[in-house]
C-alpha cells in the first residue's frame, strides 16, 4: 500500500474523518454520521449565508452521496436541519459514483425547467467511514489511497432576476450510461471479499472502460459545442472510416477551440493520464484537476466543484468564457457540463483555496504510475 500511497498524486494536507485516524478504527454509525453533518451542514450554512436565503427559499433538494444509506435520507438530514419547505422536492442519489454531481445537476435542470421561479439546492459528497476497506484484497485498497472527505453545494436558479448575481449560466448537460455492458457494470464493484470484508473493487479493465464511455460522452457534446471548422474533419473522418474508403486514424477534435477551461474529474493519476493523452489537452488544461487531487485528495463526486474554486482563485475566469466539467464513475457512466461565465469572479472571494492558492501549481513530474492497478485492458475496446 505504502508505493501505492506514494506514487497516488496526493499531498499531506488532505483530510480524513476522525474514526479513521483513532486507534483502533471508529467506524460505527455515529461517527459516519457525525461527517456526513460535518460536511454536508458546514456547505449548505455557507451557502446559504453568501447568498442571503433561507432554507425554506430552497424549492428543489437534490443529495448524492454513493455508499453511505441511511433512514431518513440525506436530503431528509438537510431538509430537518435548515427547516426546508414542506412542499420541497427532495430527492437522494445513491449509489451512482463519482459522476453523480454532474447527474445531480442534470436533474436539478430537468426540475427547473418545469418550476418557474425556484431555487434548486445540489448537494454532493461522499462518507470515508462508511466506506473504508479494511482486508488484504489489492484491487480493494486503492480506495483507501485515493478517497478523502469533501463535499460541494451548489445553487441553480431560473429566477430571472439571479442573472444579475449568478456566475455561470448552464448550457449543456450529456448524460451517458454504458452499465448494459456487463464490463463496465462491473469495473468498479461493491462487493465483500474472501474473508467477507466489504469494499469497491477497481478491475483492470477500468481504463480502457473509462476511456470508451469517455468517448461516447465526448461525441454527443461535441454536436453542441464545437465549431463547424472541427465538426466537418470530424464528420468526414467518421464516414471513411464507416465505409471503410481507407485506412485513417480516428479524429480528435480539438475541443479547446470551443472550450476556455476544463474541470474533469480527479479519478486518479492514471485516469487523469490517460484522459490527456486520449483529449490531447495541454498540462494547463490540467492543472486544476492534478492540484485538486494534491490538495484534496479524490472527493468523489465534488471534486469537480473544487477544480472550478482552483480557477477561480487563480483569477482566470473571465466574462464569457466557456467551461467544461466531466465526471465519470461507477457504472460505468459519464456525464458532462457547459458552462458559461456571465459575472466575472473575485479572486479574492473566499473558496477551499484562498489562503495557498499562490503556493500551487506545485511539481508533481516526479510521481510515478501505480505498480499494480491500471494496467491496460487484455481485451482492447475499439471505438
Amino acid at each position: 500500500m505504502q508505493a501505492t500511497m506514494d506514487r497516488s498524486g496526493l499531498g499531506d494536507s488532505t483530510c480524513l474523518p476522525e474514526g479513521l485516524i483513532r486507534e483502533p478504527l471508529d467506524i460505527c454509525l455515529e461517527e459516519a454520521l457525525r461527517e456526513a453533518r460535518s460536511v454536508m451542514f458546514g456547505a449548505v450554512r455557507e451557502v446559504l449565508e453568501k447568498t442571503g436565503l433561507k432554507g425554506s427559499d430552497i424549492r428543489i433538494l437534490v443529495v448524492n452521496c454513493c455508499v453511505f444509506c441511511v433512514a431518513p435520507s440525506l436530503s431528509a438530514m438537510i431538509v430537518n436541519e435548515f427547516k426546508l419547505r414542506d412542499d420541497v422536492m427532495s430527492y437522494n442519489l445513491q449509489g451512482m459514483g463519482c459522476s453523480a454531481g454532474l447527474a445531480a445537476v442534470g436533474l436539478a435542470k430537468h426540475l427547473l425547467q418545469v418550476h418557474c421561479n425556484s431555487y434548486a439546492l445540489v448537494l454532493s459528497t461522499e462518507n470515508l467511514t462508511e466506506n473504508v476497506y479494511q482486508g488484504d484484497d489489492r484491487s480493494m485498497i486503492l480506495i483507501n489511497c485515493l478517497f478523502r472527505v469533501g463535499g460541494a453545494v451548489v445553487l441553480l436558479s431560473n429566477r430571472p432576476s439571479s442573472r444579475s448575481t449568478a456566475k455561470y449560466e448552464l448550457l449543456h448537460t450529456v448524460h451517458t450510461q454504458t452499465a448494459s455492458s456487463d464490463r463496465s457494470y462491473s469495473c468498479i464493484f461493491r462487493k465483500e471479499d474472501e474473508e467477507g470484508g466489504t469494499g469497491i473493487s477497481i478491475t483492470k479493465d477500468l481504463l480502457a472502460v473509462a476511456n470508451q464511455t469517455i468517448k461516447t460522452n465526448i461525441a454527443a457534446l461535441g454536436h453542441l459545442v464545437l465549431p463547424l471548422s472541427e465538426k466537418f474533419p470530424y464528420a468526414v473522418n467518421a464516414m471513411v472510416r464507416y465505409f471503410q474508403v481507407m485506412e485513417v486514424q480516428p479524429y480528435n477534435p480539438d475541443f479547446t477551440k470551443a472550450i476556455d477551461h476544463i474541470c474533469p474529474h480527479v479519478g486518479g493519476k492514471p485516469v487523469l493520464d490517460e484522459l490527456q493523452k486520449s483529449l490531447h489537452l495541454s498540462d494547463a488544461h490540467m492543472e486544476a484537476s492534478r492540484m485538486t487531487l494534491y490538495k484534496f485528495g479524490n472527493t468523489s463526486s465534488s471534486s469537480v466543484w473544487y477544480e472550478l474554486a482552483y480557477i477561480e482563485a487563480k483569477g482566470r475566469m473571465k466574462r464569457g468564457d466557456r467551461v467544461w466539467q466531466i465526471a465519470f464513475g461507477s457504472g460505468f457512466k459519464c456525464h458532462s457540463a457547459i458552462w458559461r461565465v456571465i459575472r466575472m469572479c473575485d479572486p479574492e472571494e473566499r473558496n477551499p483555496w484562498s489562503d495557498e492558492i499562490n503556493s500551487y501549481p506545485v511539481d508533481l513530474s516526479g510521481v510515478g504510475s501505480f505498480p499494480y492497478f491500471f494496467e491496460p485492458s487484455k481485451q482492447k475496446i475499439t471505438g
